[in-house]
């Protein structure tokens, strides 16, 4: 059974991924309020991509690596579904984040005060 990655735009111009095994039973639900809660405030003005994967894992895949784009990027990788789906997808590039540093202990609170003597 295919499962197919798919991008909606909705009204306010955001773009909703998801996954499912028939797009357009879930964008119908989408479009009717039945959908995931997100498009239930934001309804969907389009379905601007899908793309068929051999199963469940492969799918999830493609969708976890498309939410970590831009909406810039999902709206290009769109276009680039239309024309060729396996190129589209390529990994995410991985986000260094910062590792914030303990502070240091200064000598006096190293020091033991006369009551821990």
């Amino acid at each position: 059974m295919a499962w197919y990655l798919y991008l909606l735009e909705c009204t306010d111009g955001s773009i909703y991924t998801g996954i499912t095994v028939d797009v357009a039973a879930r964008y119908a639900a989408h479009v009717a309020g039945k959908g995931a809660r997100y498009t239930r405030s934001h309804p969907p003005a389009r379905l601007l991509a899908s793309v068929a994967y051999a199963d469940r894992s492969a799918a999830s895949k493609a969708e976890y690596a498309m939410k970590q784009l831009s909406a810039a990027a999902k709206r290009a990788a769109a276009a680039k579904l239309k024309k060729s789906p396996k190129k589209a997808l390529k990994k995410a590039p991985k986000q260094k984040t910062a590792v914030k540093k303990s502070a240091k202990k200064t000598p006096a609170t190293q020091r033991k005060t006369q009551h821990d003597r």
